[in-house]
């Protein structure tokens, strides 16, 4: 088929190691990126996400797997994160499954799925499992996350 799996892999590996530069590079110039917490993001708020979220990694493991090639343009991955939630000091452990297009061998489209209950749960203890299914607070952690965003953005113009 294609180098994409390779490509994939190289992305993951890079994440393994925070290293957003690294992770960057796979991407092409034009990258959509989506998923539960940041929603939609494009180009530099892309690189930015991983630049940030890298930065302030806090003990931080990764495994990923299961990459499967649908065809010239799309494959999945599983993956699962481990680390400290910044604001909060708890533990979360987050499972993603991430869908991929390729495109001359770079990621042009990336969506990773998770439970953003879940992750809630985790991440802010018995508010986010009480209340991390209601759309009120899914929106107000997107917002934190795109507004955490923009301010690590500003800081480095």
């Amino acid at each position: 088929m294609t180098n994409n799996p390779q490509t994939v892999a190289a992305f993951y590996t890079a994440f393994q190691q925070t290293d957003a530069a690294a992770m960057n590079n796979c991407y092409s110039e034009d990258i959509s990126f989506f998923d539960p917490a940041f929603g939609m993001l494009h180009g530099d708020e892309v690189r930015c996400m991983w630049e940030m979220l890298c930065k302030n990694a806090r003990d931080f493991s990764l495994t990923y797997g299961n990459i499967v090639e649908l065809d010239d343009e799309y494959c999945t991955c599983d993956w699962e994160a481990h680390y400290t939630f910044s604001k909060t000091g708890k533990k979360v452990i987050n499972k993603v499954k991430a869908n991929m297009k390729l495109a001359n061998g770079k990621i042009v489209e990336h969506s990773d799925a998770f439970s953003l209950h879940r992750w809630s749960a985790q991440a802010m203890g018995f508010t986010g499992w009480l209340l991390g299914s209601t759309k009120f607070f899914q929106n107000k952690v997107r917002n934190t996350a795109r507004r955490s965003l923009l301010q690590y953005m500003q800081g480095k113009q």
